[in-house]
Protein backbone atom coordinates (compact mmCIF):
# COMPACT_ATOMS: atom_id res chain seq x y z
CA UNK A 1 0.00 0.00 0.00
CA UNK A 2 1.39 3.43 -0.96
CA UNK A 3 1.68 6.45 1.31
CA UNK A 4 2.44 8.89 -1.53
CA UNK A 5 1.67 8.34 -5.21
CA UNK A 6 2.09 10.60 -8.24
CA UNK A 7 0.99 9.56 -11.76
CA UNK A 8 2.20 11.64 -14.72
CA UNK A 9 2.59 14.67 -12.48
CA UNK A 10 3.20 17.97 -14.27
CA UNK A 11 3.33 21.21 -12.28
CA UNK A 12 0.88 23.89 -13.39
CA UNK A 13 3.48 26.66 -13.48
CA UNK A 14 6.09 26.17 -16.23
CA UNK A 15 8.92 27.39 -13.98
CA UNK A 16 8.18 24.59 -11.49
CA UNK A 17 8.12 21.71 -13.95
CA UNK A 18 10.53 18.82 -14.15
CA UNK A 19 11.88 17.85 -17.58
CA UNK A 20 9.52 14.86 -17.65
CA UNK A 21 6.22 14.00 -15.92
CA UNK A 22 6.72 12.62 -12.42
CA UNK A 23 5.76 9.02 -11.74
CA UNK A 24 6.42 8.04 -8.17
CA UNK A 25 5.09 5.60 -5.59
CA UNK A 26 6.40 5.41 -2.02
CA UNK A 27 5.20 2.31 -0.18
CA UNK A 28 4.67 1.66 3.50
CA UNK A 29 7.84 0.45 5.15
CA UNK A 30 10.11 2.26 2.70
CA UNK A 31 12.55 4.94 3.84
CA UNK A 32 13.67 7.26 1.07
CA UNK A 33 16.73 9.28 0.09
CA UNK A 34 16.42 11.75 -2.78
CA UNK A 35 19.92 12.14 -4.17
CA UNK A 36 21.34 14.28 -6.95
CA UNK A 37 23.78 17.01 -7.91
CA UNK A 38 23.18 20.70 -7.27
CA UNK A 39 20.30 22.05 -9.37
CA UNK A 40 19.31 18.50 -10.43
CA UNK A 41 15.72 19.12 -9.31
CA UNK A 42 15.62 17.51 -5.84
CA UNK A 43 13.86 20.43 -4.15
CA UNK A 44 11.51 20.90 -7.11
CA UNK A 45 10.47 17.24 -6.80
CA UNK A 46 9.79 17.64 -3.08
CA UNK A 47 7.73 20.80 -3.60
CA UNK A 48 5.49 18.76 -5.93
CA UNK A 49 5.45 15.80 -3.55
CA UNK A 50 4.29 18.00 -0.64
CA UNK A 51 1.59 19.72 -2.72
CA UNK A 52 3.34 23.09 -2.65
CA UNK A 53 3.49 23.09 -6.46
CA UNK A 54 -0.02 22.11 -7.69
CA UNK A 55 -0.31 19.71 -10.64
CA UNK A 56 -2.04 20.27 -13.97
CA UNK A 57 -4.48 17.42 -14.55
CA UNK A 58 -4.36 15.38 -11.36
CA UNK A 59 -3.13 15.59 -7.81
CA UNK A 60 -0.79 13.84 -5.42
CA UNK A 61 -2.47 10.87 -3.73
CA UNK A 62 -1.81 10.44 -0.01
CA UNK A 63 -2.73 7.73 2.46
CA UNK A 64 -1.74 8.85 5.97
CA UNK A 65 -3.70 6.15 7.81
CA UNK A 66 -4.00 5.40 10.66
CA UNK A 67 -3.80 9.18 11.22
CA UNK A 68 -7.28 10.70 11.32
CA UNK A 69 -6.31 13.88 9.49
CA UNK A 70 -5.97 13.61 5.71
CA UNK A 71 -4.38 17.03 5.27
CA UNK A 72 -0.86 17.00 3.89
CA UNK A 73 -0.06 20.16 5.86
CA UNK A 74 -0.74 18.32 9.14
CA UNK A 75 0.94 15.03 8.25
CA UNK A 76 4.03 16.18 6.38
CA UNK A 77 6.78 18.21 8.06
CA UNK A 78 9.40 19.57 5.69
CA UNK A 79 12.57 21.29 6.86
CA UNK A 80 14.09 23.00 3.85
CA UNK A 81 17.70 24.14 3.51
CA UNK A 82 16.90 27.70 4.57
CA UNK A 83 14.47 26.61 7.31
CA UNK A 84 17.34 24.83 9.03
CA UNK A 85 19.07 28.20 9.50
CA UNK A 86 16.15 29.64 11.45
CA UNK A 87 12.87 31.45 10.88
CA UNK A 88 12.71 33.41 7.63
CA UNK A 89 10.57 36.30 8.83
CA UNK A 90 12.46 39.01 6.97
CA UNK A 91 13.68 40.73 10.14
CA UNK A 92 16.99 38.90 10.35
CA UNK A 93 20.05 40.74 9.10
CA UNK A 94 23.69 39.80 8.75
CA UNK A 95 25.65 40.52 11.99
CA UNK A 96 22.44 40.51 14.09
CA UNK A 97 23.63 37.49 16.02
CA UNK A 98 26.64 39.45 17.23
CA UNK A 99 24.73 42.65 18.06
CA UNK A 100 22.87 41.46 21.12
CA UNK A 101 21.62 44.97 21.94
CA UNK A 102 19.50 44.80 18.76
CA UNK A 103 17.68 41.70 19.97
CA UNK A 104 14.31 42.60 21.46
CA UNK A 105 13.57 41.61 25.04
CA UNK A 106 10.62 39.56 23.77
CA UNK A 107 12.77 37.67 21.28
CA UNK A 108 11.89 33.99 21.84
CA UNK A 109 14.16 31.65 23.73
CA UNK A 110 14.75 27.98 23.05
CA UNK A 111 12.68 26.98 26.08
CA UNK A 112 9.70 29.08 24.94
CA UNK A 113 9.59 27.44 21.53
CA UNK A 114 10.49 23.92 22.54
CA UNK A 115 9.15 22.26 25.72
CA UNK A 116 11.46 19.73 27.33
CA UNK A 117 10.94 16.46 25.44
CA UNK A 118 12.99 13.40 24.62
CA UNK A 119 14.05 15.15 21.41
CA UNK A 120 15.21 18.31 23.17
CA UNK A 121 17.21 16.20 25.61
CA UNK A 122 18.67 14.11 22.80
CA UNK A 123 19.96 17.27 21.10
CA UNK A 124 21.01 18.79 24.46
CA UNK A 125 18.68 21.71 23.77
CA UNK A 126 17.41 21.65 27.34
CA UNK A 127 20.80 23.10 28.29
CA UNK A 128 20.04 26.11 26.06
CA UNK A 129 16.52 26.76 27.36
CA UNK A 130 17.23 30.39 28.34
CA UNK A 131 19.25 31.21 25.23
CA UNK A 132 17.60 33.45 22.63
CA UNK A 133 17.09 31.70 19.32
CA UNK A 134 18.66 34.54 17.34
CA UNK A 135 21.96 33.94 19.12
CA UNK A 136 22.18 30.20 18.41
CA UNK A 137 24.93 28.82 16.23
CA UNK A 138 23.97 27.38 12.84
CA UNK A 139 24.37 23.86 14.21
CA UNK A 140 22.23 24.64 17.27
CA UNK A 141 19.55 26.19 15.02
CA UNK A 142 19.50 23.08 12.86
CA UNK A 143 19.03 20.86 15.92
CA UNK A 144 16.22 23.11 17.19
CA UNK A 145 14.34 22.95 13.89
CA UNK A 146 14.60 19.15 13.75
CA UNK A 147 13.51 18.71 17.36
CA UNK A 148 10.48 20.97 16.76
CA UNK A 149 9.48 18.97 13.69
CA UNK A 150 9.85 15.62 15.45
CA UNK A 151 7.86 16.91 18.41
CA UNK A 152 4.71 17.26 16.24
CA UNK A 153 4.64 13.49 15.57
CA UNK A 154 4.41 13.81 11.78
CA UNK A 155 3.47 10.91 9.50
CA UNK A 156 6.08 12.00 6.93
CA UNK A 157 9.28 13.86 7.81
CA UNK A 158 11.28 15.45 4.96
CA UNK A 159 14.73 16.81 5.77
CA UNK A 160 16.93 18.73 3.34
CA UNK A 161 20.61 17.87 3.94
CA UNK A 162 19.97 17.26 7.66
CA UNK A 163 23.55 16.41 8.64
CA UNK A 164 25.38 19.52 7.46
CA UNK A 165 26.30 21.91 10.25
CA UNK A 166 26.21 19.14 12.86
CA UNK A 167 29.31 17.93 14.64
CA UNK A 168 30.25 14.26 14.28
CA UNK A 169 28.74 13.00 17.60
CA UNK A 170 25.44 14.78 16.87
CA UNK A 171 25.34 13.37 13.33
CA UNK A 172 25.84 9.88 14.76
CA UNK A 173 23.16 10.33 17.45
CA UNK A 174 20.72 11.83 14.95
CA UNK A 175 21.13 8.89 12.56
CA UNK A 176 20.44 6.51 15.45
CA UNK A 177 17.39 8.52 16.47
CA UNK A 178 15.94 8.48 12.95
CA UNK A 179 16.62 4.77 12.65
CA UNK A 180 14.86 4.14 15.95
CA UNK A 181 11.84 6.17 14.84
CA UNK A 182 11.54 4.23 11.59
CA UNK A 183 11.75 0.94 13.45
CA UNK A 184 9.35 1.73 16.31
CA UNK A 185 6.82 4.03 14.63
CA UNK A 186 5.13 4.34 11.26
CA UNK A 187 7.16 7.44 10.37
CA UNK A 188 8.19 7.79 6.73
CA UNK A 189 11.49 9.64 6.44
CA UNK A 190 12.57 11.30 3.20
CA UNK A 191 16.09 12.75 3.15
CA UNK A 192 17.26 15.16 0.44
CA UNK A 193 20.99 14.67 0.10
CA UNK A 194 23.73 16.20 -2.02
CA UNK A 195 26.51 14.14 -0.41
CA UNK A 196 26.29 10.43 -1.25
CA UNK A 197 28.21 9.37 1.85
CA UNK A 198 25.50 10.90 4.04
CA UNK A 199 22.92 8.21 3.16
CA UNK A 200 22.19 6.35 6.44
CA UNK A 201 21.92 2.57 6.50
CA UNK A 202 18.24 2.64 7.53
CA UNK A 203 17.32 4.08 4.11
CA UNK A 204 15.71 1.34 2.01
CA UNK A 205 15.34 3.06 -1.37
CA UNK A 206 16.94 5.89 -3.31
CA UNK A 207 15.32 8.27 -5.79
CA UNK A 208 18.10 9.57 -8.07
CA UNK A 209 17.41 12.93 -9.72
CA UNK A 210 19.44 14.07 -12.72
CA UNK A 211 18.85 17.01 -15.05
CA UNK A 212 15.33 17.69 -13.70
CA UNK A 213 14.43 14.03 -14.31
CA UNK A 214 13.34 11.56 -11.66
CA UNK A 215 15.08 8.27 -12.41
CA UNK A 216 13.60 4.89 -11.40
CA UNK A 217 13.53 4.12 -7.71
CA UNK A 218 16.20 1.62 -6.66
CA UNK A 219 17.21 -0.14 -3.48
CA UNK A 220 20.01 1.34 -1.39
CA UNK A 221 22.22 -1.64 -2.22
CA UNK A 222 21.62 -1.16 -5.94
CA UNK A 223 22.35 2.56 -5.70
CA UNK A 224 25.60 2.06 -3.78
CA UNK A 225 26.75 -0.55 -6.28
CA UNK A 226 25.91 1.64 -9.27
CA UNK A 227 27.51 4.80 -7.88
CA UNK A 228 30.40 3.24 -5.98
CA UNK A 229 33.05 4.30 -8.50
CA UNK A 230 32.63 8.05 -8.28
CA UNK A 231 35.53 9.67 -10.15
CA UNK A 232 37.01 12.62 -8.30
CA UNK A 233 36.89 15.64 -10.63
CA UNK A 234 40.11 17.47 -11.40
CA UNK A 235 40.41 21.23 -11.65
CA UNK A 236 40.87 22.12 -15.31
CA UNK A 237 44.24 23.43 -16.48
CA UNK A 238 42.51 26.61 -17.64
CA UNK A 239 41.09 27.41 -14.23
CA UNK A 240 44.22 26.25 -12.44
CA UNK A 241 46.45 28.51 -14.55
CA UNK A 242 44.08 31.47 -14.22
CA UNK A 243 44.30 31.29 -10.42
CA UNK A 244 48.09 30.83 -10.47
CA UNK A 245 48.61 33.80 -12.79
CA UNK A 246 46.47 36.29 -10.91
CA UNK A 247 48.54 39.45 -10.28
CA UNK A 248 50.18 39.66 -6.87
CA UNK A 249 49.09 42.75 -4.97
CA UNK A 250 51.88 45.07 -3.83
CA UNK A 251 51.47 45.34 -0.06
CA UNK A 252 54.83 46.91 0.68
CA UNK A 253 53.41 50.40 1.06
CA UNK A 254 50.18 49.40 2.79
CA UNK A 255 49.79 51.06 6.19
CA UNK A 256 47.40 48.36 7.33
CA UNK A 257 49.17 45.11 6.60
CA UNK A 258 52.11 43.49 8.40
CA UNK A 259 55.50 42.84 6.87
CA UNK A 260 55.94 39.59 4.95
CA UNK A 261 55.50 36.64 7.30
CA UNK A 262 54.20 38.89 10.07
CA UNK A 263 51.21 38.44 12.36
CA UNK A 264 47.82 38.48 10.66
CA UNK A 265 45.98 38.26 13.96
CA UNK A 266 46.69 37.85 17.66
CA UNK A 267 44.21 37.13 20.44
CA UNK A 268 45.40 37.73 24.00
CA UNK A 269 43.26 36.23 26.75
CA UNK A 270 40.02 36.86 24.80
CA UNK A 271 36.71 36.02 26.47
CA UNK A 272 33.20 36.50 25.05
CA UNK A 273 30.05 36.20 27.09
CA UNK A 274 26.34 36.68 26.27
CA UNK A 275 24.11 36.74 29.32
CA UNK A 276 24.79 33.59 31.32
CA UNK A 277 26.61 31.88 28.46
CA UNK A 278 30.38 32.09 28.11
CA UNK A 279 31.23 31.47 24.46
CA UNK A 280 35.01 31.95 24.51
CA UNK A 281 37.15 31.79 27.61
CA UNK A 282 40.70 33.22 27.86
CA UNK A 283 41.65 32.37 24.28
CA UNK A 284 45.21 33.02 23.13
CA UNK A 285 45.83 32.55 19.41
CA UNK A 286 48.30 33.88 16.86
CA UNK A 287 48.12 33.47 13.08
CA UNK A 288 51.01 34.43 10.80
CA UNK A 289 50.89 35.23 7.11
CA UNK A 290 50.90 32.12 4.95
CA UNK A 291 49.51 29.78 7.61
CA UNK A 292 46.46 27.71 6.81
CA UNK A 293 44.34 26.91 9.85
CA UNK A 294 41.57 24.37 10.42
CA UNK A 295 39.21 25.53 13.19
CA UNK A 296 37.15 22.78 14.82
CA UNK A 297 34.92 22.13 17.80
CA UNK A 298 31.40 20.91 18.66
CA UNK A 299 28.26 22.90 17.90
CA UNK A 300 28.06 25.95 20.14
CA UNK A 301 31.76 25.96 21.05
CA UNK A 302 32.30 29.47 19.66
CA UNK A 303 33.83 28.91 16.21
CA UNK A 304 31.61 31.38 14.38
CA UNK A 305 31.83 33.86 17.26
CA UNK A 306 35.62 33.72 17.01
CA UNK A 307 35.46 34.39 13.28
CA UNK A 308 33.06 37.31 13.82
CA UNK A 309 35.79 38.92 15.92
CA UNK A 310 38.32 38.46 13.14
CA UNK A 311 35.97 39.83 10.48
CA UNK A 312 35.16 42.95 12.51
CA UNK A 313 31.47 41.94 12.68
CA UNK A 314 31.31 41.57 16.46
CA UNK A 315 31.29 44.79 18.54
CA UNK A 316 32.71 42.92 21.55
CA UNK A 317 36.04 42.93 19.70
CA UNK A 318 36.61 46.48 20.94
CA UNK A 319 36.57 45.29 24.54
CA UNK A 320 39.11 42.53 23.83
CA UNK A 321 42.85 42.46 23.31
CA UNK A 322 42.80 41.67 19.60
CA UNK A 323 45.27 42.69 16.91
CA UNK A 324 44.42 42.40 13.22
CA UNK A 325 47.06 42.92 10.56
CA UNK A 326 49.38 44.33 13.22
CA UNK A 327 46.89 46.88 14.62
CA UNK A 328 45.04 46.76 17.94
CA UNK A 329 41.26 46.83 17.47
CA UNK A 330 39.87 50.20 18.43
CA UNK A 331 43.08 52.10 17.70
CA UNK A 332 41.56 54.26 14.99
CA UNK A 333 41.26 51.81 12.12
CA UNK A 334 38.06 51.65 10.09
CA UNK A 335 36.08 48.47 9.59
CA UNK A 336 36.72 48.80 5.85
CA UNK A 337 40.51 48.83 6.35
CA UNK A 338 40.09 45.43 7.98
CA UNK A 339 37.58 43.98 5.53
CA UNK A 340 39.49 44.98 2.38
CA UNK A 341 41.96 42.18 3.17
CA UNK A 342 39.35 39.55 4.12
CA UNK A 343 37.18 37.22 2.03
CA UNK A 344 34.43 35.54 4.02
CA UNK A 345 31.54 33.09 3.67
CA UNK A 346 29.43 31.59 6.45
CA UNK A 347 26.02 30.10 7.27
CA UNK A 348 25.02 33.47 8.78
CA UNK A 349 25.80 35.20 5.50
CA UNK A 350 23.82 32.63 3.50
CA UNK A 351 20.89 33.01 5.87
CA UNK A 352 20.92 36.81 5.60
CA UNK A 353 21.37 37.01 1.85
CA UNK A 354 17.74 37.32 0.79
CA UNK A 355 18.39 39.84 -1.98
CA UNK A 356 16.76 38.67 -5.21
CA UNK A 357 19.31 40.39 -7.42
CA UNK A 358 21.28 38.91 -10.35
CA UNK A 359 23.88 36.38 -9.22
CA UNK A 360 26.69 38.47 -10.70
CA UNK A 361 25.64 41.36 -8.44
CA UNK A 362 25.82 39.06 -5.43
CA UNK A 363 29.42 38.26 -6.37
CA UNK A 364 30.15 41.95 -7.01
CA UNK A 365 28.88 42.85 -3.51
CA UNK A 366 32.01 41.17 -2.19
CA UNK A 367 34.06 44.02 -3.63
CA UNK A 368 32.42 46.43 -1.19
CA UNK A 369 31.60 43.94 1.60
CA UNK A 370 27.87 44.64 1.43
CA UNK A 371 24.82 42.37 1.55
CA UNK A 372 23.20 43.54 -1.66
CA UNK A 373 24.80 45.73 -4.31
CA UNK A 374 24.71 49.49 -3.75
CA UNK A 375 27.62 50.59 -5.93
CA UNK A 376 27.69 49.57 -9.58
CA UNK A 377 30.93 47.77 -10.45
CA UNK A 378 33.11 49.15 -13.21
CA UNK A 379 33.30 47.06 -16.42
CA UNK A 380 36.67 45.59 -15.44
CA UNK A 381 35.33 44.73 -11.97
CA UNK A 382 32.29 43.02 -13.46
CA UNK A 383 34.61 40.97 -15.65
CA UNK A 384 36.50 39.81 -12.55
CA UNK A 385 33.16 38.74 -11.06
CA UNK A 386 32.33 36.73 -14.19
CA UNK A 387 35.82 35.19 -14.11
CA UNK A 388 35.37 34.00 -10.53
CA UNK A 389 31.91 32.67 -11.33
CA UNK A 390 33.53 30.67 -14.13
CA UNK A 391 36.06 29.27 -11.62
CA UNK A 392 33.18 27.98 -9.49
CA UNK A 393 31.16 26.80 -12.51
CA UNK A 394 28.25 29.22 -12.22
CA UNK A 395 29.05 31.81 -14.90
CA UNK A 396 25.93 30.78 -16.89
CA UNK A 397 23.84 31.90 -13.91
CA UNK A 398 25.19 35.46 -13.91
CA UNK A 399 21.86 37.03 -14.87
CA UNK A 400 19.65 34.65 -12.87
CA UNK A 401 18.35 36.22 -9.67
CA UNK A 402 19.79 34.81 -6.46
CA UNK A 403 16.58 33.45 -4.90
CA UNK A 404 15.79 31.44 -8.04
CA UNK A 405 19.02 29.48 -7.67
CA UNK A 406 19.24 26.16 -5.86
CA UNK A 407 20.84 26.28 -2.41
CA UNK A 408 24.01 24.72 -3.83
CA UNK A 409 24.21 27.30 -6.62
CA UNK A 410 23.69 30.06 -4.06
CA UNK A 411 26.58 28.71 -2.00
CA UNK A 412 28.86 28.64 -5.07
CA UNK A 413 27.99 32.28 -5.80
CA UNK A 414 28.74 33.24 -2.20
CA UNK A 415 32.08 31.45 -2.48
CA UNK A 416 32.87 33.45 -5.62
CA UNK A 417 31.91 36.55 -3.62
CA UNK A 418 34.48 35.63 -0.95
CA UNK A 419 37.28 35.25 -3.51
CA UNK A 420 36.40 38.13 -5.85
CA UNK A 421 38.68 40.78 -4.33
CA UNK A 422 41.64 38.36 -4.10
CA UNK A 423 41.81 38.66 -0.29
CA UNK A 424 44.93 38.12 1.79
CA UNK A 425 42.93 36.41 4.57
CA UNK A 426 40.36 33.85 3.45
CA UNK A 427 37.84 32.87 6.14
CA UNK A 428 35.57 29.97 5.19
CA UNK A 429 32.96 28.94 7.78
CA UNK A 430 31.37 25.66 6.64
CA UNK A 431 31.95 26.63 2.99
CA UNK A 432 30.78 23.34 1.45
CA UNK A 433 27.27 23.32 2.94
CA UNK A 434 24.82 21.82 0.46
CA UNK A 435 27.36 21.15 -2.30
CA UNK A 436 27.30 17.89 -4.22
CA UNK A 437 30.31 15.55 -4.32
CA UNK A 438 31.68 17.00 -7.55
CA UNK A 439 31.56 20.61 -6.40
CA UNK A 440 32.91 19.74 -2.97
CA UNK A 441 35.98 18.22 -4.58
CA UNK A 442 36.46 21.13 -6.98
CA UNK A 443 36.07 23.78 -4.26
CA UNK A 444 38.70 22.03 -2.11
CA UNK A 445 41.09 22.18 -5.07
CA UNK A 446 40.30 25.86 -5.68
CA UNK A 447 41.02 26.67 -2.04
CA UNK A 448 44.30 24.77 -2.15
CA UNK A 449 45.43 26.42 -5.38
CA UNK A 450 44.46 29.89 -4.19
CA UNK A 451 46.42 29.46 -0.96
CA UNK A 452 49.62 28.57 -2.82
CA UNK A 453 49.93 32.18 -3.93
CA UNK A 454 51.96 34.80 -2.00
CA UNK A 455 50.49 36.57 1.06
CA UNK A 456 47.56 34.13 1.40
CA UNK A 457 46.32 32.97 4.81
CA UNK A 458 43.40 30.60 5.42
CA UNK A 459 41.07 29.92 8.36
CA UNK A 460 38.49 27.21 7.62
CA UNK A 461 35.73 25.67 9.74
CA UNK A 462 34.12 22.33 8.98
CA UNK A 463 32.64 19.39 10.86
CA UNK A 464 33.78 17.00 8.13
CA UNK A 465 37.48 16.18 8.25
CA UNK A 466 37.48 15.12 4.59
CA UNK A 467 36.35 18.61 3.54
CA UNK A 468 39.65 20.18 4.56
CA UNK A 469 42.08 20.84 1.71
CA UNK A 470 45.41 19.06 2.12
CA UNK A 471 47.25 22.38 2.40
CA UNK A 472 46.24 22.79 6.09
CA UNK A 473 49.30 23.59 8.25
CA UNK A 474 47.80 24.42 11.69
CA UNK A 475 44.79 23.47 13.81
CA UNK A 476 42.80 25.07 16.61
CA UNK A 477 40.15 23.09 18.44
CA UNK A 478 37.57 24.78 20.68
CA UNK A 479 35.68 22.96 23.43
CA UNK A 480 32.40 23.56 25.21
Amino acid sequence: MSIIKIINGVARHPLWRMAEPINLEILRGEQIAIVGDNAAGKTRLVEVLTGHYPLLLNEVHYDFSPCKSRLASENIKYISFRDSYGEQDGSYYYQQRWNQHDIADDSPTVGEQLPVTSFSKMFRLDELADKRIISLSSGELRKLQMAKALGTNPRVLILDNPFIGLDAPTRRDFRLLLETLTRETGLLIILILSKRDDIPDFITHVLPVEGLRLLPKMSLAEYRKQYAAFPAPVLSDEVNNWIVNLPVRDLSESDFYPAKGGEILRFRDVSIRYGNHTILRSLNWTVHEGERWALSGPNGSGKSTLLSLVCADNPQAYACNIELFGHRRGSGESIWQIKRHIGYVSPEMHRAYLKDIPAVDVVASGLSDSVGLYVRPKPEQKQICIDWMRVFGVEKLADTTFLRLSSGEQRLCLLARAFVKDPELLILDEPLHGLDDCHRSLVRQIIKQFCQRPHKTLIMVTHYEEELPDCITHRLSLGL
